[in-house]
C-alpha cells in the first residue's frame, strides 16, 4: 500500500515543481536523476500519472488527490490498485466506454478539457476533440520505398503489433521501443499520421525541381518530399542553430547527401539565399502545437491567449518572407499543428490577400484526432506567375 501512496506523492512532487519552461518529458527525466532510487516500474508508472493528470486541462479544478482520482477512472480501462485504495466504487467500473464514466462527473465536462476551445477550427467536433486528450496517441511511424515488406516482415518477427493506416503508414502502441528492430530514417521515418497525409499535397505538384523547407526542425517533411517528389534540389533551414547539426545528421542516415542546410531567422531576409528561386517551399511554421497537446498535455493549462496571437503575427512575416523565394509557376505548401483559426485559416486569408497572384489549390484540416493521432493545417498555393 505504501508504494501507491509514495507514486501518488512522487507525481504531486512533479506537478509543483514543474514550471513550464521545458517540457515535461525533459522535466521527469530530471526529476527522476535526482531520485535514482527510484527503479523502472516507480518511474514509469508516476509518469503515466503526471501525464493523466494534465490531460483534464481545465476541466478539474481540485485539489491534487482529487482530481487525480479522476484522471485515473478517465484515463484508464484497467483496474488501478491506487484507486482502489482511494475510489473502490470508481475502480469498479473503470473498464466502461468512456462516455459512460463521464456521466459520473459535471455536466459539460469535455468542453473544459481544451482551451479556447471556441477559437478553433469550425470543422472540428468539440466534444469528441476534447475527449481525445484523455487517450495517449499511438506511435506512427512510415515505411520508406522499397521498405515496405522488409519491415512489417520485421516486426511480425519481432512479436510487435502493428495497425496498418495504408499501405505505408503503421500504427504501434506508444510504448513500442523501434531503435534495435529497425533502420530508423534509412528504412522508416517516426512520422505522425496526421504529417503522413501531406503526401496527399506532394502528389499534386507538377515539374519540382527545387524545394525549400524554410522551418525545417527535425527534417520530417523534407524526407517525405523526397521519397514522394524523387530527385530534388534541396534546401533546409531552421532558426535554432542547435537543430543543424541534428538535422544533418538525419538527412545522412536517410540517404538525402545532396542538400543544403543552414540557419536563418525567415522574419528576414534570407541572405545566404542569393536571390534563389525555388518551385516548392514548405512552410511548417512554428506555431502553438495544439494539434499535438494529445503528446504533450502540459500545455492545456499553460497556454496564454496571447500566445496565439503572436504565433499568428509570426506565422504571416514568414509567410511574407519566404513567399518571395517563390518561382513564377511554384508551389508554397502552408502547414501548422495547430487547431486554432488564428493560425490557419486567418494566415490563409492574409496570402491570399497579400499575395494574390498566390492561387489556393487546396487547404485542409487533417482530423488526427478521431484516429489516435495530432490533427494539422495545411494549405497549398500556387504562383500564377503573375
Amino acid at each position: 500500500m505504501s508504494r501507491y501512496y509514495s507514486y501518488l506523492n512522487n507525481s504531486k512532487a512533479v506537478v509543483e515543481s514543474f514550471k513550464g519552461d521545458i517540457p515535461l518529458a525533459v522535466h521527469l527525466k530530471q526529476f527522476f536523476a535526482a531520485r535514482n532510487q527510484m527503479g523502472s516500474k516507480d518511474r514509469k508508472e508516476v509518469s503515466a500519472m503526471v501525464y493523466q493528470y494534465y490531460r483534464l486541462g481545465n476541466a478539474v479544478n481540485v485539489p491534487f488527490q482529487e482530481r487525480m482520482i479522476v484522471a485515473l477512472f478517465l484515463c484508464r480501462q484497467q483496474s488501478s490498485e491506487l484507486l482502489q485504495l482511494l475510489k473502490p466504487e470508481w475502480n469498479k467500473q473503470i473498464a466502461l466506454p468512456l462516455m459512460e464514466k463521464i456521466s459520473f462527473l459535471l455536466p459539460n465536462f469535455a468542453q473544459y478539457i481544451f482551451p479556447f476551445i471556441e477559437d478553433v477550427d469550425h470543422q472540428i467536433e468539440p466534444e469528441s476533440f476534447c475527449l481525445s486528450h484523455l487517450v495517449q496517441p499511438d506511435l506512427f511511424i512510415r515505411i520508406r520505398p522499397k521498405h515496405e515488406l522488409s519491415v512489417k516482415s520485421k516486426l511480425l518477427e519481432e512479436g510487435i503489433s502493428f495497425n496498418e493506416m495504408d499501405d505505408y503508414c503503421l500504427s504501434l502502441p506508444n510504448t513500442t521501443s523501434l531503435d534495435n528492430v529497425l533502420q530508423i530514417d534509412k528504412q522508416v521515418v517516426i512520422q505522425d499520421y496526421a504529417s503522413q497525409q501531406i503526401a496527399q499535397f506532394l502528389h499534386q505538384l507538377n515539374n519540382v525541381k527545387s524545394v525549400w523547407d524554410c522551418c525545417a526542425a527535425s527534417g520530417g517533411k523534407s524526407i517525405l518530399a523526397v521519397d514522394v517528389l524523387g530527385k530534388i534540389d534541396l534546401t533546409l533551414s531552421d532558426v535554432r542553430p542547435t537543430i543543424i547539426a541534428n538535422l544533418r545528421k538525419r538527412l545522412n542516415a536517410a540517404g538525402i547527401n545532396q542538400h543544403k542546410v543552414f540557419s536563418a531567422d525567415i522574419t528576414k531576409r534570407v541572405k545566404e539565399l542569393n536571390g534563389e528561386k525555388f518551385d516548392l517551399i514548405i512552410c511548417d511554421a512554428p506555431c502553438s502545437g495544439s494539434g499535438t497537446w494529445g503528446r504533450t498535455p502540459e500545455n492545456l493549462v499553460s497556454i496564454k491567449r496571447e500566445s496565439i496571437s503572436q504565433y499568428a503575427k509570426l506565422q504571416k512575416a514568414i509567410v511574407h518572407n519566404a513567399i518571395a523565394y517563390l518561382s513564377a509557376k511554384g508551389y508554397f505548401l502552408y502547414i501548422t499543428c495547430s487547431v486554432y483559426r488564428a493560425e490557419n485559416e486567418e494566415v490563409v486569408d492574409y496570402i491570399s490577400t497579400h499575395f494574390p497572384r498566390l492561387k489556393l489549390v487546396k487547404k485542409q484540416l487533417i482530423e488526427g484526432y478521431k484516429t489516435k493521432a495530432d490533427t494539422m493545417y495545411a494549405a497549398l498555393f500556387k504562383n500564377s506567375g503573375g
